[in-house]
């Protein structure tokens, strides 16, 4: 895999996570900025059907950010003020911002200790007579099986919407991309996701009203095309929207990025394993299984059960990019109005801990990380 020249520092395993630049990025990105459309343009229109196509979908809405894509989806699924959100604790700050930002109320919810994901039984735990959207999180790019609880959220009209910022590429047991079961589903293309646009983000809909519903919604709630507004001498503004279009020029390194793709999903899957084999006989950290098969893994992620503040620390110093993915959201201050007890969310997150995990990494970086990890545990058990 050859990267194309960067300037910035760290490319080997002190650099928590980075993106990967392949070379076209840059031509596409210098002929976008040369065509003088910066704002939605046909680049972004080709950048959705390119997306389409690769999730076998009939269409996709392109928006600014991940965090724009799940409240553009919360407004189109008329979640509103005082509506309540069935949403995990332990995800990004952004999952609960984007349910704040539309007036509805976050419903925390705990997480399964396997997949570090809120499954069928916490859905069902968390459900209340006022929930009227659940929001599952696709933690480190696994898929999300609610399966057992759909009956009762399809009773009651609840709609099931997607958070799978880390899961662009991954499948379903049954072989079905992220994005291509029906639910409302929202990835983000940041500068560190799978695929990046060096900030972007995409709703699934699932039809073509939905798809126009959240084409206003991301364009001031104006209802007709650029191409089209160009002879008028108006336009018409249906309802209420937001300004969160994706621009071109993200759109231009987004359409690089796709004809990469593949080799995308076999290198992030090929260092997992590495790291798998790397830290097998490490005592006291236990790597997250993210169904490898059918996961594009976003983090590397471990549970330190022990000392995990320390062994942080300890490789920190040596330079070691470590991360923690997530503090508990429901004990964050901006957050605790709504705190519920969640014991697992609660345990994994004094545990977990996210290794440096980017595609200029190779065998070698993997193995320092892993001498480092063995290192700091020997020092933190003296």
């Amino acid at each position: 895999m050859t990267a194309a020249p960067i300037t910035t520092s760290v490319t080997g395993a002190g650099a928590g996570a980075r993106p990967f630049l392949f070379g076209p990025e840059d031509y596409a990105l210098l002929t976008a900025l040369h065509s003088g459309h910066y704002n939605h343009s046909e680049v972004c229109d080709r950048f959705e059907e390119r997306v389409a196509d690769v999730l076998g979908v009939a269409d996709t809405v392109a928006v600014s950010s991940g965090t724009a894509a799940l409240t553009v989806a919360l407004l189109a699924a008329g979640i509103g003020r005082g509506d309540e959100v069935i949403v995990p604790s332990f995800t990004f700050c952004a999952t609960v911002q984007a349910v704040l930002a539309v007036g509805a109320i976050p419903r925390f919810a705990d997480i399964d200790p396997t997949t570090l994901c809120t499954g069928a039984a916490e859905v069902a735990e968390a459900l209340t007579a006022a929930t009227r959207a659940v929001m599952p999180v696709l933690y480190a790019g696994r898929a999300v099986d609610l399966g057992a609880v759909r009956p009762e959220l399809d009773r009651r009209g609840i709609p099931v919407i997607e958070d799978a910022a880390h899961a662009f590429g991954s499948s379903h047991d049954d072989a079905r991309p992220v994005g291509a079961t029906g639910d409302f589903t929202c990835f983000s293309f940041g500068p560190i996701k799978n695929l990046t646009c060096g900030q972007g983000g995409m709703i699934v809909p699932r039809s073509p009203e939905e798809a126009a519903a959240r084409r206003a919604l991301r364009s001031l709630g104006i209802t007709d095309t650029v191409t089209s507004r160009a002879d008028m001498t108006s336009y018409p503004v249906s309802g209420f929207g937001l300004r969160v279009q994706m621009p071109s020029l993200n759109a231009a390194i987004g359409l690089a990025q796709l004809d990469h793709f593949a080799e995308i999903q076999q290198r992030r899957r090929y260092l997992w394993r590495s790291y798998a084999a790397a830290l097998e006989e490490i005592e006291g950290v236990v790597l997250l299984d993210v169904d490898i098969e059918r996961t594009v893994p976003h983090l590397c992620v471990v549970r330190v059960p022990d000392h995990r503040e320390e062994v942080f620390a300890a490789l920190r110093r040596l330079g070691i990019g470590v991360g923690t993915h997530y503090p508990a959201n429901h004990r964050q201050p901006a957050f605790t109005a709504w705190h519920r007890p969640l014991p697992v969310t609660e345990r994994i997150g004094r545990e977990v801990m996210t290794l440096p995990f980017h595609l200029y990494l190779d065998d070698s970086d993997i193995a320092q990380v892993a001498d480092a990890l063995r290192h700091a545990l020997a020092q933190v058990r003296r």
